[in-house]
């Protein structure tokens, strides 16, 4: 049972830590997590297009949409239709994005990823097929999940 505790523990820390990053961050930047990464993506040098978010964070086009019209209303982004192809809108950052991207505090997520990737291959391997594992045990597997850590639904934090 000590074994089955400490797993729940675990877990629970792991969802803990989740929501407290999110809650931060809005405090200090009035985004979401995901709302961050947008605006980490869009400041990437490069024409960036709705699809290509989506795309980046596998979500559909439609929460990329939700989450691109309110980073503009809040002034943050703009975007204007492309040159290449009508359908297609450019986007980028304002001032006030630039500003709020500066201010934002290391993503979970971030932290995340550049500690996971300093790891041997052979502890990524593991750590994967562990928390697939636990993804199984917990019959969340085929639970559709966009690569953010967030907690609750993307389509909510747009």
């Amino acid at each position: 049972m000590d074994r089955t505790r400490e797993s729940l523990v675990a877990l629970r820390r792991i969802l803990r830590a989740t929501e407290m990053s999110g809650q931060e961050l809005a405090r200090s930047s009035g985004l979401t997590s995901v709302q961050a990464r947008v605006l980490n993506i869009i400041s990437e040098d490069g024409n960036h297009v709705p699809k290509e978010i989506a795309l980046r964070l596998n979500v559909s086009q439609a929460t990329v949409t939700a989450l691109l019209q309110k980073l503009e209303a809040k002034g943050l982004i703009a975007r204007c239709q492309s040159e290449q192809d009508r359908r297609q809108y450019n986007l980028w950052l304002t001032e006030a994005g630039r500003a709020a991207l500066k201010q934002t505090p290391d993503a979970l997520q971030q932290v995340y990823v550049t500690r996971f990737e300093q790891l041997p291959k052979w502890e990524q391997s593991m750590i994967v097929a562990a928390l697939e594992r636990v993804a199984y045990l917990m019959d969340a597997e085929k639970i559709h999940a966009a690569p953010v850590l967030e907690h609750g639904d993307l389509a909510r934090g747009a």
